[in-house]
């Protein structure tokens, strides 16, 4: 007996304007996202003394990424419970509010330390705007619609990690630094005005008491984790006593916050939910694929501007088959999941991205330049084949109400995979790039020999102060980071590799004929 067709659970008035308020969602998305990759292409400039830039060392400039990373990670969690408490439509609008704020603070920083602190702020608002619109958008879509919206605008997060390089290039070219921080403010406002016109509240209608202890534990913890992963890859040394303990401290006490939440009456997160191997695989293939990509943007920049000698612009254009390939595939990366099932797509996209990392450690000073273009859209084309099924699988696998807390969590997974792509794979590059560039720099003063060793931009720095002696590092220069980028790459395409495993074994194949009605008690097993 077949079952009677679910009525529509979205008021008329909403589902009317529901592709209008995903566009306005995008948007707000877009320059969240975008941030985090367009001071990518800044680096260098940045790093130019005053003024032309803020005279950043290398460390400053790590943390002017991470802290924006940690404290986006460290509250995602925390911000999509409010959001199921108190409002989505609220916490959006003041989560967008507080990143104007800190973009238009940051873009007139006066020292690396004010825009690290600039950056903090920013990533507090950015915590709360990322989970709320995935919350938004599952409260305006019906079920069978909501794949297609998921894939849109899981492009959509694509399309902002490829378009921010370019932007930033763009306006480098043309204004002080400090403007791929200002041109934040006039989509803030309005993103704001559009919001308040067409965007709906939801909230979760039961949702229980507050669990201030939960609370507190799963932020503590997942700040003392990302920051230990960051402070590591600052030093070049996972095993310095400092960031073991700050490790340690911080798997501890998110063990303590599982305990708590498995014994709590009124848990914020149901930890059953990672009972469900499909789930759990979904939030792994997360986590791994934004490691790993993380890790390739960050040497990526490097490669191409300190290496192959790219100006800002033609370096973030350089990405722009990334672009194109989310736009292409996002969108339809439903349909190959309903031919081929989600295994097969997310296992057959994380080999695509191994193989583009893979490709990397092939690349020297000379490889032709379409061969790098090449590896952006099948890197991109991968990405598209990951991120819709297992943010559709991540979504619906928890009950509508809990949309918060679904998003807070994927995006939580995806922040900690990137801080630690960078960190881990910064630090490799780092450790490895030093190794290969000490023995070359016997002939400078002692003084500069630890400084000329950090990166190649340091090396390089250190060689134009000192004129004609100098030009004799810039060939070494290129080799150490050229062998540094290799050893990375292929660190990288490791991950990519266990994450292909992983999915293979615990993502769900595709359903026999007659059987997709079936998906989604198959996703919500682990309630049972």
């Amino acid at each position: 007996m077949t079952s009677p067709v679910p009525a529509p659970r979205i008021p008329e008035a909403v589902h009317r304007r529901r592709w209008a308020i995903l566009g306005v969602l995008m948007l707000s998305l877009l320059i969240v996202v975008l941030d985090n990759s367009i001071l990518n292409v800044a680096i260098k400039t940045i790093s130019t003394p005053a003024p032309t830039g803020l005279g950043a060392t290398q460390s400053q400039i790590e943390w002017a990424i991470n802290a924006y990373t940690l404290v986006f990670a460290g509250l995602l969690f925390t911000a999509g419970l409010v959001g199921d408490r108190i409002g989505r439509k609220k916490v959006l609008l003041g989560g967008i509010a507080v990143f104007g704020i800190g973009s238009a603070l940051a873009a007139e920083s006066g020292s690396p330390a004010q825009l690290i602190a600039f950056r903090a702020l920013m990533a507090v608002g950015a915590a709360f705007v990322m989970p709320a619109t995935l919350a938004v958008l599952m409260n305006v879509f019906e079920r069978d619609e909501q794949p297609k919206a998921i894939g849109m605008w899981a492009g959509g997060v694509g399309l902002a990690i490829a378009i921010g390089p370019i932007t930033g290039g763009a306006l480098l070219d043309h204004f002080w630094w400090g403007s791929v921080f200002f041109v934040n403010v006039p989509i803030v406002i309005l993103a704001l005005v559009l919001m308040v016109w067409l965007v709906p509240d939801s909230r979760d209608p039961s949702p229980g008491r507050l669990d201030p202890i939960g609370v507190v534990l799963s932020v503590v913890g997942l700040v003392l984790l990302v920051y230990g992963i960051i402070k590591g890859g600052e030093l070049a040394d996972f095993t310095d006593p400092k960031v073991l303990a700050t490790i340690i401290a911080g798997l501890v006490v998110l063990a303590g916050f599982v305990v708590f939440e498995k014994r709590s009456d009124h848990p914020s997160l149901d930890v059953g939910y990672f009972r469900n191997k499909v789930f759990s695989a979904a939030m792994s293939a997360i986590a791994l694929v934004f490691f790993a990509l993380m890790g390739v943007t960050f040497f990526g920049v490097f490669y191409t501007q300190s290496v192959r000698g790219y100006s800002p612009l033609e370096s973030g254009a350089l990405m722009l088959p990334l672009a194109a390939a989310q736009l292409i595939f996002a969108p339809r990366a439903r349909l190959v999941v309903d031919r081929f099932g989600n295994k097969a797509t997310t296992t057959g996209g994380l080999l695509l991205i191994a193989a583009t990392l893979a490709a990397f450690a092939g690349f020297e000073a000379d490889t032709p330049i379409w061969l790098l273009e090449v590896v952006f859209f099948l890197m991109g084309t991968g990405m598209a084949h990951i991120m819709t099924p297992t943010s559709v699988v991540i979504m619906q696998a928890l009950p509508r109400e809990k949309a918060g807390s679904a998003s807070a969590l994927s995006n939580t997974f995806r922040q900690v995979g990137g801080a630690l792509g960078i960190a881990v794979l910064g630090s490799v590059l780092a450790t490895s790039y030093r190794n290969g560039i000490e023995g070359k720099l016997g002939a400078l003063p002692p003084a500069l020999r630890d400084t000329a060793g950090e990166s190649i931009e340091a090396t390089l720095g250190v060689a134009a102060k000192l004129g004609p002696q100098g030009r004799a590092l810039v060939t070494p220069a290129d080799d150490a980071f050229l062998h540094a980028m290799h050893v990375t790459a292929l660190c990288g395409t490791g991950v990519a590799l266990v994450g292909a495993v992983v999915v293979a074994l615990f993502l769900p194949g595709r359903p026999p004929a007659g059987q997709s009605k079936d998906r989604e008690a198959e996703l919500v097993g682990a309630k049972d």
